[in-house]
């Protein structure tokens, strides 16, 4: 059947699907208790935007590690930036952390069950990382994987699996996400909406569509679990599943199906979208941070906004006013950018792609910029944000390079600003650049994700090491939220 040329409300949407099975988190906390420990190998660093309470590692080394699984948390996650490296590069870094957790886990590569969390719109290294997760998995005497699962559904976003088609919420409603702006994607672009042609796309037609599981919401809402399960257990060799899901309940079926599959020894990777992670991981959403949680000291914690270096010694001079990152440039954040700047109380400084891209203006540019950041830290919050003109490659290749060199700017303007002043928030916006400000510019090893500050979408680290701990600092995708979002998250965080 043709899907639609134009957008549809969610009711159109769900019109005709059965009810909503119940399930509450507890039921799936239950049933994964004696199953594998959830790692979630984060390709950018915003997938902890449905979670609270879980540890986030951004360096792997299995004293790192350690430190996560000695939480006891029931997920944790590893970021690992692949989405902003090249192909050979990224499948690298993946093993890295593999042949790590196999060295730190008491039980080996056979102790935890792996997430590549990915975009819900479809974007990044897929099949890849799957392909180098299972035979890492299998070299290290993990045993054989027997299917992938695909659950792409971001809930609190809109994007939204119904018959296998995977859906995105836009001002006008709710079109197919093929037809969206991701879909064009210099680097990750694609055509199909319906998941198993998106499978047969990606694979160059290794998979054929008419090979891939399709797990529906007739199968989750009126079968449940066991059907679940049972369409799981026809996975073999590196077989792909793909999932329906349209509200929070659908995917702790999901998630108490693979529990039950898991315990009869089948072996999956999960490649999937925030929100699986979240019922996976048997949590639920929970309600934003508010100005007073964000105030608050845990125990045994410095507390977020104090002053310091973390290593003991004094920082650089504290600021009242929070730095802003920009890097995402999409058109969802230019309108949230232009929100921000109508409500005000802001200095903003740009940073010009096109003389960041060439060798002899570059320092001085990045350096002059970074000086008057940190200067206009005394009297505003401060925008520091990459020129809005998209400059893109001859090739996707081509394209990610140009992608990580601006990214790569944006990280020594904000080691330069953080060095001068310590703002008393930062936000990041965009998925690469809030990685690469988080380990590269901010030196962050180890921080927990506390939660969010808009419903499921904004999360807010706090940073066990490095020269931002006890700063606040949010990771803001590029492709979610009102265009408010942005204003609403800068406003909470100057109220705390």
């Amino acid at each position: 059947m043709p899907l639609p040329t134009s957008a549809v409300t969610e009711e159109e949407l769900l019109a005709g699907s059965p009810p909503v099975r119940a399930v509450p988190p507890d039921e799936v906390a239950a049933a994964s208790a004696g199953g594998r420990r959830l790692v979630v190998l984060d390709d950018d660093p915003t997938g902890t935007q449905t979670v609270a309470g879980v540890p986030v590692l951004t360096a792997w080394d299995p004293d790192d590690l350690r430190w996560a699984l000695a939480t006891r948390s029931p997920a944790f996650f590893v970021l690992t930036n692949t989405r902003s490296l090249a192909p050979h590069d990224a499948a690298e870094r993946d093993r890295q952390v593999v042949r790590a957790l196999a060295a730190a886990a008491p039980a080996g590569g056979a102790g935890f069950a792996i997430a590549s969390r990915s975009d819900s719109t479809l974007r990044g290294h897929f099949p890849l990382e799957t392909d180098v997760l299972a035979e890492e998995l299998a070299a290290l005497g993990a045993g054989p994987v027997d299917g992938v699962l695909v659950v792409p559904a971001y809930v609190e976003a809109g994007r939204l699996t119904v018959d296998s088609v995977h859906w995105m919420r836009t001002a006008a409603g709710m079109i197919p996400v093929g037809q969206g702006e991701f879909a064009r994607d210099a680097t990750f672009g694609y055509t199909s909406s319906r998941l198993p042609d998106w499978v047969e796309e990606k694979t160059g037609g290794r998979v054929a569509a008419a090979d891939v599981v399709r797990i529906t919401l007739v199968d989750l809402r009126l079968h449940g679990p066991p059907r679940v399960a049972e369409l799981l257990g026809e996975l073999r060799g590196g077989r792909v599943a793909v999932a329906d899901a349209a509200c929070d309940d659908d995917l702790r079926v999901l998630a108490l199906g693979v529990a039950l599959a898991e315990s009869r020894g089948l072996r999956l990777l999960y490649r999937c979208g925030p929100s699986f992670v979240r019922a996976r991981a048997g949590q639920s959403a929970r309600a934003p941070l508010t100005p007073a949680d964000l105030g608050r000291t845990e125990p045994g914690r410095a507390g977020l906004g104090t002053g310091g270096s973390g290593d003991g010694e004094p920082g650089p001079p504290v600021t009242p006013h929070g730095l802003v990152v920009v890097g995402s440039h999409v058109g969802l954040t230019t309108r949230q950018l232009d929100r921000l700047r109508a409500r005000g109380g802001i200095a903003e400084h740009e940073l010009d792609v096109t003389t960041l891209l060439d060798d002899a203006t570059r320092p001085a540019h990045v350096t002059e910029v970074a000086l008057a950041c940190a200067d206009g830290l005394q009297e505003h919050d401060v925008v520091l944000r990459t020129s809005r003109t998209v400059v893109t490659g001859a090739d996707a290749a081509e394209s990610l390079a140009i992608a990580r060199r601006v990214s790569a700017a944006l990280v020594d303007a904000v080691r330069a600003i953080v060095a001068a002043r310590r703002p008393a928030f930062i936000i990041a916006k965009g998925g690469i650049t809030s990685s690469d400000v988080a380990t590269d510019g901010l030196g962050i090893r180890r921080a927990w994700a506390r939660g969010t500050l808009l419903p499921g979408i904004v999360s807010l680290w706090e940073p066990e090491s490095g020269p931002a701990t006890g700063i606040p600092y949010v990771v803001f995708a590029g492709n979610v939220g009102t265009d408010e979002a942005l204003a609403d998250a800068v406003d909470l965080l100057r109220s705390r």
